[in-house]
């Protein structure tokens, strides 16, 4: 599982980020924060108009985002394989008096036991088989009228952005995304958006992927945007 990087993470791995829990445990050990306290740009925009309700936060990690979640709102569990991650997500979560429900569990093999209002999967990055599997259970278990929400670093990102895997096998894009879950929800926006990095050598762009679709009635998916990246 990854996650957009936060001040002081390393701007690129070689290794795959679906290695097992112990790995991830090993990244997670120390004081700071890997990602940041602060919550993901994305999710912030694209939850805005949401009225707060049950909310599904999966790899998780440290917990900024469900925290956040959970801030304003709304009743979050917090799912990740990584038992570091989750005893940091739980200390910050104390410490902020934010009210989360945490669940250890690898999202490859694992079903959500209820349907939530918001379903956010950020920078999970898995092969196709596992990832597709793992999308379509999650979208499964939004609610009607529910929200979903998928941020990944994009495959475009290896050649044309910054930082993120490096492994092109654990790398897909916006149209992925919709083959997985069009199926099962309206897709109401799906594109590849600009994240501005600071480095040690200035400002520079990595790519994510970004799609939002909710449990409606109609056709299920819309267009993808092919064009170059946006700006959030």
């Amino acid at each position: 599982m990854s996650e957009e990087p936060g001040p002081g993470a390393p701007p690129a791995t070689t290794a795959s980020p679906t290695t097992d829990s112990a790995t991830w445990d090993e990244r997670y050990r120390g004081g700071e924060l890997l990602w940041g306290a602060g919550p993901n740009r994305f999710l912030v925009a694209e939850t805005a108009d949401l009225t707060p309700g049950s909310a599904l936060d999966v790899a998780c990690g440290e917990g900024r985002n469900a925290i956040w979640l959970a801030e304003r709102g709304w009743r979050v569990t917090g799912v990740d394989f990584s038992p570091v991650g989750l005893a940091k997500a739980a200390a910050l979560a104390a410490v902020r008096g934010a009210e989360v429900e945490w669940v250890e569990a690898d999202l490859t093999k694992w079903d959500p036991p209820a349907v939530y209002d918001l379903v956010t999967v950020l920078y999970l990055q898995l092969p196709p088989e596992p990832r597709r599997g793992v999308l379509r259970r999650l979208a499964s278990s939004v609610a009607p009228g529910g929200t979903m929400l998928v941020v990944a670093h994009d495959r475009s990102n290896l050649s044309e952005g910054y930082g993120g895997p490096q492994d092109p096998a654990v790398l897909y894009g916006p149209e992925d995304v919709v083959a997985d879950v069009g199926h099962l929800l309206r897709v109401g926006r799906a594109e590849r958006v600009r994240r501005r990095v600071e480095t040690p050598k200035g400002a520079v762009d990595a790519i994510d992927l970004l799609v939002r679709a909710r449990v409606t009635t109609g056709p299920r998916a819309e267009g993808v945007s092919d064009g170059r990246p946006s700006s959030p």
